[in-house]
């Protein structure tokens, strides 16, 4: 894994950074006095940059390469950082979201990319696996680095543009080889409805659920009179959860269905969720309740994942790995911005009542959707470590060890060729109209 250091280090600073300014920001516009509406729209906001960015930077890395792009991109996502300290018009400081969204959708593309195309194929599971968790500690770091900051004051922003630089120094003086031109993934979300609707509906709500998570609470926990230090420790040890259940979900996922397991999992989060919104928390009464919260809400994607896997054919994996990431920013944007619209009408703590309601709402729907299906056929290594957040892009589907490189290579290389002949169709048609002028 030493090969691919410099792209971990990135991956970590960046994560931890931008992590940071989510909580950051949520902290701030609620001392502040802004409604909870518009603390939601910032973070659904940064969903719809991630998704516009996938589109976006195919284009930038395909034109000026993998380079020229993260550094473009970073830049980018730096000053945006930085403008968040020179004005506080709140239209400004949604536009700054997106446009931070937009580029780090560019860098996670190009981490990806460069990881796949030189990863062995008997080394891309280890590969995957450490790229997900520099993911989890650069959130966990990130929230860490909060709790010295008590002012929530612009010293926090120089801190995260400070991340997000260093960010860039790892894979601007590599000497990796470069790798080639990007080659773009063709996904219609639409196609996978009727394959794997159980998959899509854990998935979408997975992303209401841990998109309003990330986004608002922090709030929640200012709201309840907790400390920078308490806020800190309480978003921490939510994600250190997320990762610690990695293991053994993975191996209860090999002897138990995963559609149990994912009902099951909404069952839980509905019971903690709702002990969140019910109960007069004490600290360590939270802390308990948030650590247990990310065993089971952080372990949907990768159960959503494995499930969807076992009823696809080799040739879909690609797009429907990437369908699901789609489907979870959507889920996560549409979620922050329902569910703040809640909190500014019902107070902070409907942001555990509506996540209990949701995971009823999962359940009932997953409960359904399973009793119309066939069983599923498990294989033990459909579970793979997933992040509990949008830090990928859609080409770690590429990457992603279930799915056969030679084969992902073969599906990338026939959308390349349709977009090739596309091209060479304008350009007889253009050649034509030019010869029939006078």
């Amino acid at each position: 894994m030493r090969a691919f250091f410099s792209l971990y280090s990135s991956n970590l600073f960046l994560v931890g950074g931008t992590g940071l300014l989510t909580t950051w920001l949520a902290l701030y516009m609620g001392r502040q006095g802004v409604s909870t509406f518009w603390i939601g729209m910032l973070t659904s906001f940064y969903y719809l940059g991630l998704m516009l960015g996938a589109k976006i930077a195919y284009h930038f890395i395909r034109s000026v390469g993998h380079i020229r792009t993260f550094s473009a991109s970073t830049a980018v996502v730096i000053a945006c950082i930085a403008a968040h300290g020179v004005s506080d018009n709140l239209y400004l400081w949604l536009v700054l979201r997106l446009l931070v969204g937009l580029g780090m959708m560019s860098n996670y593309m190009v981490l990806e990319s460069w990881l796949n195309e030189q990863a062995e194929p008997e080394n891309r599971g280890k590969v995957f696996s450490f790229y997900m968790i520099t993911s989890y500690l650069g959130m966990v770091a990130g929230q860490f680095a909060l709790s010295r900051f008590t002012e929530l004051d612009s010293a926090v922003l120089f801190l995260v543009c400070m991340a997000v630089a260093i960010g860039l120094v790892p894979i601007s003086i590599t000497r990796r080889i470069h790798p080639k031109p990007l080659k773009p993934i063709k996904v219609s979300l639409f196609n996978f409805v009727r394959v794997i609707p159980q998959s899509l509906t854990a998935i979408l709500c997975a992303g209401m659920i841990n998109g309003s998570f990330y986004g608002l609470s922090p709030l929640f926990a200012s709201k309840e009179g907790f400390g920078a230090e308490d806020i800190a420790f309480f978003m921490s040890i939510t994600v250190v959860a997320g990762l610690l259940a990695q293991w053994p979900m993975g191996i209860l996922s090999d002897k138990i269905r995963r559609s149990r397991l994912l009902r099951f999992n909404a069952l839980m989060i509905f019971i903690v969720a709702l002990g969140l919104f019910l109960l007069p928390l004490t600290a360590t009464l939270a802390f308990i309740l948030t650590f247990l919260f990310g065993l089971f809400a952080f372990t949907l994607y990768p159960l959503a994942s494995a499930l969807a896997n076992s009823r696809v054919s080799d040739e879909e994996r690609v797009g429907v790995s990437s369908a699901l990431l789609i489907a979870f920013g959507v889920g996560a944007g549409i979620g922050s911005a329902v569910i703040a619209q809640l909190m500014t009408y019902f107070g902070h703590q409907s942001l555990y009542g509506a996540i209990s309601g949701l995971s009823v709402l999962m359940f009932l729907a997953l409960t359904y959707i399973n009793s119309k299906q066939k069983g599923e056929i498990m294989e033990p290594d459909d579970y793979v470590v997933s992040a509990s957040d949008v830090t990928t892009s859609p080409l770690a589907a590429t990457l992603d060890p279930r799915i056969d490189e030679e084969l992902a290579q073969e599906q990338l290389l026939i959308v390349d060729e349709e977009e090739a002949e596309k091209e060479r169709a304008l350009a007889e048609e253009a050649a034509e109209l030019e010869q029939s002028k006078p």
